[in-house]
């Protein structure tokens, strides 16, 4: 199945970010900072696309680190080396972005 426009943009950033891959060490800092900004699903397809099109070992480690998220904060510094990372890459670190929903009053 085909990713809806924007995700395929994320994979597209990912893939100029990490154009050897993302290594392991990345993982957890990586879909946390996707978590900020995309949808618990959007994550998921983003996962699942980056598993397919690697081998399963990393697909594990990444369904892992997914996981991992739940349990554990990665440290600030991680998070800011891979947006360093993906900001070299062409990362528009201010989206892919959810429109927040207007405050009640």
């Amino acid at each position: 199945m085909a990713l809806p426009p924007m995700l395929a943009s994320v994979i597209q950033w990912l893939r100029a970010g990490y154009p050897d891959g993302v290594p392991e060490r990345d993982y957890l800092p990586l879909f946390a900072l996707l978590r900020r900004k995309l949808t618990g699903d959007e994550v998921a397809a983003i996962v699942d696309a980056l598993a397919t099109s690697g081998d399963s070992a990393s697909a594990l480690a990444i369904r892992t680190a997914i996981a991992d998220i739940t349990h554990d904060t990665p440290l600030e510094g991680d998070i800011a080396r891979v947006s360093a990372r993906l900001a070299a890459g062409g990362w528009p670190l201010a989206s892919p972005s959810r429109p927040q929903p207007a405050a009640e009053t």
